[in-house]
């Protein structure tokens, strides 16, 4: 990607898990930012990018971060760390749209059951740091478990509990991109987009490929009921000539969240945000692939070729590659992802919804899935 667009790649290691996002802020003043150090991790590395890229050519007024997956969780919540704003001017969200995280009534009680479980208390709390680390993860593992299993009972149920960032009130003064997208980020323009299939169901079930209509119809009852003849529906209309198994590979966790930053983004009016759908599939392993999750990072950085144990490393996924790379490097330039060998990629607006469709072809679409996540959304599933 730097050879090819004339741009600095920085990649970067921060502390996770118990060493990231332990919250020992009950027990005093000193552990007051202890649920997010993780995320100050990542902030440090900005506020050095921001001093030293020069001495690489770069340049620490134009600095665009993008992250995938849970990447993209991280990229979502520096938007709105106060830390972070003015160290960077642009962001690219991939598969990661983490609208909220940790609360912190949530992250202390972990803490107090970690504590609990290492026999510490609030008078010897500084003798943590002599724990070996294997001893901590387990004893963070447990804590985790049990304190989840405590919210489950108060009616909570995330796809993200335990080690992320904790809205503290400080570090973390409120929830990402809920309610709202937040307001120091206003002026960042955003790229944001997903996987056709990511957790693919059929590549873990073999059973699944090539299911017949009847068979798959009795699974998406179980979850659909009364509204499956409007998800088959919908579904026909967002993906013409789909297969029954496409019913059930098709992704509705990480989807669903992507739009929806993408509607609050757009809602504040500032700068404009771009939307994407990869769905080309990969031909490794007679197909059973499909648009994985993360099969996208490898033509996003136009390394089609070498990664060719996911991607086949054939002609079409190179030129895939090429066209991906050269919007990522001109977004990452000019906050605008149009190249000349794509359509025109018109900013995505909730009356718009352009999505950028990349595939076999890549073209673009307008709120081409808009009624089925309707009936998708109106059976919440665990997603961010």
């Amino acid at each position: 990607l730097a050879r090819k667009g004339d741009v600095v790649v920085v990649t970067l290691n921060h502390r996770l898990n118990v060493l990231g996002f332990l919250d020992l802020s009950a027990f005093g003043k000193k552990y007051a930012a202890s649920g997010n150090v993780g995320l100050l991790d990542l902030v440090a590395a900005l506020q050095w990018v921001n001093k030293n890229i020069g001495n690489f050519g770069g340049d620490a007024g134009n600095v665009t971060i993008f992250g995938q997956s849970g990447g993209g969780g991280k990229v979502t919540t520096l938007l709105a760390t106060p830390a972070a704003r003015g160290l960077f001017h642009k962001a690219i969200v991939q598969s990661g749209s983490m609208l909220r995280t940790m609360e912190a009534r949530w992250s202390r009680r972990i803490g107090a059951a970690v504590v609990e479980e290492l026999g510490l208390n609030a008078g010897n709390i500084d003798d943590i740091t002599n724990i070996p680390y294997n001893q901590l993860l387990a004893a963070g593992d447990k804590a985790v478990a049990r304190v989840k299993a405590e919210a489950e009972k108060e009616g909570i149920s995330s796809f993200i509990f335990g080690w992320a960032p904790t809205v503290d009130g400080s570090v973390l003064p409120a929830q990402p991109f809920d309610p709202q997208a937040p307001a120091q980020s206003k002026e960042i323009p955003m790229l944001i987009g997903t996987t056709l299939h990511e957790f693919c169901t059929s590549t873990y079930v073999p059973a699944l490929r090539g299911i017949s209509r009847e068979k798959a119809e009795e699974q998406l009852r179980v979850r659909y009921g009364e509204r499956t003849n409007d998800f088959l529906t919908a579904f026909e209309k967002a993906y013409p000539g789909s297969q029954p198994q496409d019913w059930l590979d098709t992704d509705f966790i990480f989807r669903p969240g992507a739009v929806a930053q993408g509607d609050l983004k757009a809602k504040q009016g500032g700068a404009p945000v771009y939307m994407y759908l990869f769905a080309w599939e990969s031909p490794v392993m007679d197909g059973i692939l499909r648009s994985t999750h993360c099969l996208e990072i490898p033509f996003v950085f136009n390394n089609v070729r070498r990664h060719a144990s996911m991607t086949g490393g054939g002609e079409e996924a190179v030129a895939l590659g090429e066209k991906m790379s050269s919007a990522w490097i001109n977004f990452a330039r000019t906050g605008n992802p149009n190249a000349e060998s794509l359509p025109t990629w018109e900013p995505y607006t909730q009356e718009g919804g352009a999505t950028m469709c990349f595939g076999q072809s890549c073209e673009l679409r307008r709120h081409h899935d808009s009624e089925l996540l309707e009936v998708v959304r109106s059976f919440p599933v665990r997603g961010f």
